[in-house]
């Protein structure tokens, strides 16, 4: 990996999608054992799936994963905690503004 070039990767991946009261999730496994690193991006192929509320739907698919070249990878490291930080400025709850 170079400091400004990217690397590509296609994976086999599972994708699982949770639309039930107690979990809303959509997760992704990658079968091959691949690991994602701050800055990559993946992108899975195929068309949207979609959840019926009460059940978990899995289903196999490919994904392309762009690898974050190295100034990529140490830019998201430095500012990965301001980002995170962004997220704690604000809340859900039930209640309304006035």
């Amino acid at each position: 990996m170079g400091l400004l070039t990217k690397d590509i990767e296609r994976a086999p991946c599972t994708v699982e999608i949770s639309h039930c009261f107690e979990s809303l999730h959509a997760h992704v496994r990658f079968n091959n054992g691949t690991t994602v690193y701050p800055g990559d991006e993946v992108k899975v192929h195929g068309p949207e799936i979609m959840a019926p509320f009460g059940e978990v739907v899995s289903e196999e698919r490919e994904a392309t994963i762009f690898r974050a070249s190295a100034l990529e990878r140490l830019w998201t490291r430095l500012t990965g905690d301001f980002e995170v930080m962004e997220l704690c400025e604000f809340s859900f709850s039930d209640e309304v503004m006035s």
